[in-house]
């Protein structure tokens, strides 16, 4: 059985870089009580992350760890036409105040379990059991898929170089195969 290093590298060697979504126009949301826009450090990797993957950042925000906030964001993101995926930082924990996970999940038309036990198997690798009390997790929303992952720049760096830029261009693709209309529950 290979390690799971070279899995991930093959995988990164041999994405279809020839097919449509090669580059998606992404938004990225840092979710947080206490970070500014100087100091969104998750935010501002995930985006040279996801350029460096050869996509195209169409936006920016942060917002406060409440509900209505993120919603409202969300919202406007999923009639945006420009925006075809988001990537959200922070808020995915257990402490009472997080509440990202539960509130992205509401607007989920499908969830996609296997982004958040890759993430956390991934993540087991590097720091060990306390994986368990990461939420992260993915679904889609409109036909745009949405990644939801922890705040420290470790876990952006993982999340986004190890999973979202090897599969988002896919999993675009899978979103768009067939005609619009609502996807199967």
């Amino acid at each position: 059985m290979s390690d799971w290093k070279d899995i991930l590298a093959k995988e990164k060697t041999n994405r279809d870089r020839s097919r449509p979504y090669e580059s998606a126009r992404v938004h990225v949301i840092t979710v947080s009580d206490s970070r500014t826009t100087s100091t969104d450090i998750s935010g501002a990797r995930a985006a040279e992350l996801l350029e460096a993957a050869g996509h195209v950042i169409q936006g920016r925000s942060l917002v406060h760890d409440d509900a209505d906030e993120i919603r409202g964001l969300m919202k406007r993101l999923l009639s945006d036409p420009g925006v075809e995926a988001v990537v959200s930082t922070g808020g995915t924990g257990i402490s009472p105040r997080d509440c990202t996970v539960r509130t992205m999940r509401e607007m989920f038309d499908l969830e996609l379990p296997g982004f958040g036990e890759v993430f956390r198997w991934l993540s087991f690798q590097e720091i060990g059991t306390v994986t368990l009390m990461s939420m992260a997790t993915a679904g889609v929303a409109g036909r745009k898929p949405v990644f939801v992952i922890p705040g420290s720049p470790n876990a952006v760096r993982l999340a986004v170089e190890d999973i979202i830029a090897v599969r988002l261009g896919q999993i675009l693709r899978e979103l768009h195969k067939r005609e619009p209309g609502p996807l199967p529950r």
